[in-house]
Formats: structure tokens, C-alpha cells, sequence
């Protein structure tokens, strides 16, 4: 017979390590609903860790809402199991360390005696990130429920050796993760940065002595005095507003650029990828089909993000707009920088809606105001930008690299260790985790 470790790790048995079948690990809790409002902890899987939230500020539900929610209890082991071909970045479960209430859709569940729930937790999290549940989804969102696999075939230590495993892993994942930290921290002062660099030049200019006035938008403030304030549709030439027309899905045919494609000015074509037919696509483009250049803005999940058009042999879903920019006052290039700002972007929240996912309504764009540098002007703003932007990333690649290095690193120290691939005991008196996060320090050179 082969194990699930075996299979999805290739992780051949321990000797002395006893075969069992899953659901003698693992029972799935059934009921525990939470009839009369008794428990209102409510709380959250995400990324990979249950975390409190707000019962009284979650998206307009009201208490009675959360009587379906499922009780768990410290111990339990919390796993989101639903619409797998949406997501295949998150970490899809969560170790409970506290009494509280979470949506019934997901799976909860215990270990049975003679096991350590926080070395089933870090096995459950290695086969996730081998994105062994991607394999197993089916139907149309590709949804399946841990009942659906109890029969597996698992190798396991004793209960001794378990601890000694968890207790291992609980230690090195915490210096990880706090090394990974620091750099996302790091990461995060350069973002801000950029963000300082952009909103700067385009909404006051590259000199420091051109005279300023009143923009009369609260959001802009002062602005060069040779500037013109005008409403934010004068900007605009044409719009496409995709919101609402669903193309159809189909394996292979034109790439259907997505929400989830639109990130930090770029369209990132691996982030998420869905195709449409080309019959559709003629259909939704018939009002225009993009340039090359032309502003593409997501108007909800996540609100607000901007790209440039930089192919044409693609379709957009709905969420998205298409912009052409006014050339008689401002450049696709600026446009798209202008709307990237920190003040548009704030402009955005004050007209935006919903309770669970801010959105804007093509309407309420005409409450937005813009500006209009001279052309020269809004050119070098944009290559000043754009050099700054280049300049700061550069900073940032090798940190990034470093993260998912670390995170590498982190993947494979729980998966050697849960498969019983290394003897956690002499392998941690052997220095071999400081050596090797020190191997990737110096490799990274961060």
C-alpha cells in the first residue's frame, strides 16, 4: 500500500513509525452549532493562522447571523476546502488555540487520543503546500470536504515523538517567520516610499519653488499654481465599464484578464489565469477594443488598482474598467500614474460602497476632480516616476527574494520533519537550522 506521505511527498515510512488510516487520526466534527448565540468569539482562518475578529463590525451581519457558525474548541484543526481553482496562494488551514465560532463552511477537525494536534496541524500544512487539495477538487468551483478522503492510508509516530516534532517546528517556524517579518517590514517601507515618490510628483509637481494654490479639493490640497483642477471625467476620452458581463469560461482561448490579474501598476498574467472564447470577447469589446496604453482600473475586490494596457490579444471580466485618456489634456502614462496616487486613491474610499467589498459605481466617478500639468511637464513627471519606481524595486527584488527563500526553506523543514525525514532532535544539536538561515542571508546578501 502507499501512504498519503508517500504520494504526495515521496517521503518513503520511518521504521518504527505505525500505518493507520486517516479517519483514526482525524474525526470531523459534526453539530456544535451555535444555537442561541452562546459563544461570540468569532474567528477567522487566514493565512494559515485563526485569528480573532470583530463580531460587531464583520459586514453589516447582524448576531443572529452567526447562530449557523460552528463552535470549535482549543485543538481542532480548521480547514477552508471550498473554491479551490479561485486561490491557489492562500494556506488552507488553521490551528485553533481558542474557544470561538467560525463559518460551518468550513471543515473542523480533532485528532483522536494519543496524538498531538499541533503535529497533525504541520502534516495538514505540508500537504498544502505541496497543493495536494488542488488535486483532489471537482465540479464547477471545485470544492471537496475532508470526509471525502478518510480512507488514506497514513504512517505516524507515537505520541512522544509527535511532541518532540511539534515542539521542533513550533521553534524554527517561529525564528522563520519572525526573520520573515523583518523584511516584510522592510518591504513595506519601501512600498511607502514609492507611494511618498508618486504622490508627490503628481499632485505637486518636481520643483520646490513653483508657486502653489488652493486646489479647493480637500484630498489635493495645495497645488502648482499653473495647474488646472477639472473634474475627473474631463480626463477621460472613452470608458468601458465591464462591470456585470460575465464571458463565458472555457479552457483554452483568449486570456480573460481578471481583478486578480491587476496588481502594483502591472497586469501579473500568472497571478490568475481564465480564458474566454473569441465569440465572447467580440461581443463585450464591441463598444472598443484596447491600445496598447490605455488604463485598466479594478472597480471592486480590491478596489482601485491600476495598469496599463501592454497587449491587445486579451479580454477583460467584468470588475474592470478601461480607460482612454482626454489627450488634449493628460497622457495615458500620466493618467495612469495620477491614478495611482495616494490622494486619488483616498478620493476613491470617501465615494465608494458596500459592506463587505468596497466598490465604485461608474456614476460616482464624476464626484472625483483630477490634474493637469502642462504636457512637458506631465512627461518628465512620468519618467521621473517610472526611474524612482525602477530605482526602489531594485532595492526591494533581493528582498523578496530572500523571503521566499526563507519561505522555501520553511516549507521543506516541516515537511522533512512530519514525514520523519530528519530526527528532529540530533538535527537541531547539529546547528543545521542556523547554518542554513545564515546560507540564505548571505546568499540574498540581506
Amino acid at each position: 500500500m502507499i501512504t498519503l506521505q508517500e504520494r504526495v511527498h515521496s517521503a518513503p515510512k520511518p521504521d518504527h513509525w505505525q500505518l493507520d488510516k486517516l479517519h483514526q487520526v482525524f474525526r470531523v466534527r459534526r453539530g456544535h452549532k451555535n444555537d442561541g448565540m452562546k459563544e461570540k468569539n468569532l474567528l477567522s482562518l487566514s493565512y494559515g493562522r485563526i485569528i480573532q475578529k470583530d463580531i460587531e463590525t464583520v459586514g453589516g451581519l447582524l448576531p443572529e447571523n452567526f447562530e449557523g457558525y460552528q463552535i470549535v474548541e482549543p485543538g481542532h484543526i480548521v480547514l477552508r476546502l471550498t473554491d479551490l481553482q479561485n486561490d491557489k496562494r492562500s494556506l488552507r488551514q488553521g490551528l485553533v488555540t481558542q474557544r470561538g465560532i467560525i463559518t460551518s463552511a468550513y471543515d473542523a477537525v480533532e485528532v483522536l487520543r494519543d496524538n498531538d494536534p499541533r503535529f497533525w496541524f504541520y502534516s495538514l500544512l505540508a500537504l498544502d503546500l505541496a497543493k495536494h487539495y488542488y488535486s483532489l477538487g471537482g465540479g464547477v468551483r471545485q470544492s471537496v470536504k475532508f470526509a471525502d478522503f478518510p480512507n488514506d492510508w497514513v504512517y505516524r509516530p507515537d505520541l512522544a515523538t509527535q511532541r518532540q516534532i511539534a515542539d521542533f517546528l513550533d521553534r524554527e517556524t517561529a525564528r522563520i517567520d519572525l526573520l520573515i517579518e523583518k523584511k516584510q517590514r522592510l518591504v513595506a517601507l519601501l512600498v511607502g516610499k514609492k507611494e511618498t515618490v508618486r504622490d508627490t510628483a503628481v499632485c505637486k509637481g518636481l520643483s520646490n519653488t513653483a508657486d502653489t494654490k488652493d486646489s479647493g479639493v480637500d484630498w489635493f490640497g495645495d497645488v502648482p499654481a499653473h495647474w488646472t483642477v477639472c473634474r475627473f471625467n474631463r480626463l477621460i476620452a472613452s470608458k468601458v465599464d465591464y462591470r456585470g458581463r460575465t464571458p463565458e469560461k472555457v479552457d483554452e482561448g483568449v486570456f480573460l484578464v481578471t481583478a486578480r490579474n491587476i496588481r502594483d501598476g502591472k497586469i501579473d498574467y500568472e497571478r490568475s489565469q481564465e480564458y474566454t472564447t473569441a465569440e465572447d470577447w467580440d461581443k463585450l469589446s464591441a463598444r472598443g477594443k484596447p491600445r496598447i496604453g490605455d488604463v485598466i482600473f479594478t472597480t471592486e475586490a480590491p478596489l482601485g488598482q491600476i495598469a496599463q494596457v501592454d497587449r491587445t490579444d486579451v479580454a477583460f471580466a467584468q470588475r474592470i474598467m478601461k480607460f482612454r485618456a482626454n489627450s488634449a489634456l493628460v497622457s495615458n502614462d500620466f493618467l495612469a500614474q495620477f491614478m495611482m496616487s495616494a490622494s486619488f486613491q483616498r478620493s476613491l474610499q470617501l465615494y465608494a460602497s458596500g459592506s463587505t467589498a468596497a466598490g465604485i459605481k461608474s456614476e460616482r466617478l464624476a464626484h472625483l476632480f483630477g490634474l493637469v500639468p502642462p504636457k512637458k511637464e506631465q512627461a518628465e513627471i512620468v519618467q521621473f516616476v517610472r526611474s524612482e519606481i525602477d530605482r526602489l524595486d531594485a532595492l526591494e527584488a533581493p528582498i523578496h527574494a530572500s523571503i521566499d527563500r526563507l519561505k522555501e526553506y520553511r516549507s521543506a523543514l516541516i515537511t522533512a520533519a512530519v514525514t520523519g525525514q530528519i530526527d528532529v532532535t540530533t538535527y537541531a544539536k547539529s546547528g543545521t537550522p542556523d547554518a542554513q538561515l545564515d546560507a540564505i542571508q548571505e546568499e540574498m546578501g540581506t
